[in-house]
């Protein structure tokens, strides 16, 4: 590992947490919002989900943020046979 600081690849986060919000997934488009403001936000900006920023608990994902979610939560644990 070099010295210095590390550089984060947010858009690995994002899809990580992307992947999570489909365990939280409910009501056919809705998920808990529980995790990290920023990459909630990037999120929101990347038109996956809707703005995470209000007093409901959770966010409501667009039609393309909800297939996504199901592919990266599949692709990263769902154990292969």
């Amino acid at each position: 590992m070099a010295k210095g600081k590390l550089v984060l690849d947010t858009d690995r986060i994002d899809d990580a947490v992307l992947a999570l919000l489909h365990l939280g997934l409910h009501d056919g488009f809705r998920a808990w919002k529980g995790f990290d403001w920023e990459a909630m936000n990037r999120l929101h900006e990347k038109g996956m989900i809707s703005d995470p920023v209000g007093k409901t608990k959770s966010v409501v994902f667009t039609e393309e943020g909800r297939q996504r979610s199901e592919d990266l939560f599949k692709g990263m644990f769902i154990k292969q046979p």
